[in-house]
């Protein structure tokens, strides 16, 4: 049954100003079956994953595009399967979904300061689970919500679809587009063209994103030949997530606290194609990187950006993820009655993460298709609550049945050689013009390479 994944491409492929009739044109679906859920996920991965199908497609100047739906639902879990050695475990001990007096909350600690904001908030340090437990259930579920998150930490309350429909900030999310688009056209035409087989080759792409959605549009670019320079801090570490994002990419540190690392991206800047960046509002102009600044270094730039909980209403700018956003709109509560569960009941996979980081590549590559035909520069904004809707408009999910188990045989036959040991990768999950969607580097760790292009 793909219908509904045609249906939702075409909603996803307009939203970025594109034409739904090249979709019928151009697009194909292969894999019967879902995920289990309460929400429409595979269909909503399947569409994400074909609008950045045919954003490269039109780049092409039309070209056929093909979406493996079981293959992609693969991919919106963990792409990577490790020989002889493990992944770590992502999450933080007291991570994870808590009763308080009225309901339910879930905290966000992974990062060391969101963990000392709750410890602060809840008069930490906690020894273990059960101890926070304890102090958890005496707050209301908004007051804890709010302080936390006054702190500097990152946490939700489970709200009904509802309650987040009547919410200020859902309120002002159901306003906003699947992606909000400037474009700047007085500037020259760009000379880049693709290259057969390796569509993006010869294009620089910088990655100034964390977990997991500009990650995701920034291996995704990796994948058809672009040059992906990832930029992190100094301390920043995510040794459980950074085999799954870092595959085709190179990666840096800088601390950009320091005019000399300043100097260095504002290099970088001046000669990228596309910019990913995913700095909460605000952040990255507080460190001399405004957007009309950005236009100033590189006027052609197509400039995409992400952030957690929207660009307008009293929420924008809060901190937020993918888990945390299944319980501020009601995924949750709605998953926990669908499953008939007494507690939070989360997607199979983080499909907003995901989705969002294709819609994020869509965006880049409309941008690139528009720079190509003398449209200039370009800026889109999407988000993870936005994502959100997209999926909860499309309704519940289609009696399908569950997909066949994997096999050995849904892995690329490749080894990769990543930083901490060989690995492989599911099959790609999409052809687009007979141009295979594979990766030239193997995942690095974390600061493995100098802040340059090559």
């Amino acid at each position: 049954m793909t219908d509904l994944s045609m249906t939702l491409a075409k909603q996803a492929w307009a939203e970025f100003g594109g034409d739904p009739a090249l979709a019928d044109r151009w697009l194909t679906f292969e894999g019967e079956g879902a995920l289990p859920s309460a929400f429409a996920v595979t269909d909503v991965a399947a569409a994400s994953m074909a609008s950045a199908g045919l954003a490269l497609a039109e780049l092409l100047g039309g070209a056929p595009v093909t979406v493996d739906r079981r293959l992609t639902a693969f991919w919106f879990g963990w792409s990577i399967r490790e020989i002889g050695w493990k992944r770590p475990w992502h999450w933080d001990p007291i991570a994870g979904d808590y009763r308080t007096a009225d309901g339910w909350l879930k905290l966000h600690p992974n990062a060391p300061a969101h963990r000392a904001a709750a410890m602060k908030v809840l008069g930490g340090p906690l020894a273990d689970r059960p101890e926070t437990e304890a102090k958890i259930a005496l707050w209301k579920g908004a007051e804890l919500e709010a302080a936390i998150v006054a702190a500097g930490g990152a946490c939700a309350q489970m709200r009904t679809q509802a309650q987040w429909a009547e919410h200020p900030q859902g309120k002002a999310v159901a306003a906003e587009p699947l992606a909000y688009v400037e474009t700047f056209p007085e500037v020259a035409p760009s000379a880049w063209r693709p290259t057969p087989g390796r569509p993006l080759q010869g294009l620089k792409v910088l990655d100034l994103t964390r977990i997991l959605a500009g990650p995701i549009a920034a291996r995704f670019l990796a994948g058809y030949g672009a040059q992906v320079l990832r930029i992190d801090p100094p301390d920043w570490d995510e040794p459980g997530i950074i085999p799954e994002i870092a595959l085709g990419k190179r990666c840096a540190r800088l601390d950009l606290k320091t005019p000399q690392a300043r100097a260095r991206v504002e290099a970088l800047m001046s000669e990228a194609d596309i910019l990913l960046h995913g700095y909460r509002p605000g952040a990255l102009d507080a460190l001399g990187f405004s957007p009309e600044r950005r236009r100033q270094i590189r006027p052609d730039l197509v400039d995409v950006s992400l952030c957690a909980y929207g660009w307008t209403g009293p929420w924008a700018g809060r901190r937020g993820y993918d888990s945390l956003m299944q319980l501020s709109t009601g995924i949750a509560e709605t998953g926990m009655r669908w499953a008939k569960d007494d507690k939070p009941h989360s997607l199979p996979v983080q499909a907003l993460d995901h989705a969002t980081g294709y819609f994020l590549a869509a965006s880049a590559l409309r941008g690139l298709a528009a720079r190509v035909r003398g449209e200039g520069g370009r800026r889109a904004r999407l988000s993870l609550a936005r994502t959100a809707k997209f999926l909860t408009d499309a309704g519940p999910n289609p009696d399908q049945p569950a997909f066949a188990p994997e096999t050995e045989a849904d892995w690329a036959s490749e080894i990769e050689q990543t930083g901490w040991g060989p690995a492989r990768r599911i099959k790609a999950p999409m052809l687009v013009d007979e141009a295979p969607m594979g990766w030239d580097l193997g995942a690095p760790e974390l600061g493995t390479h100098e802040a340059a292009w090559v």
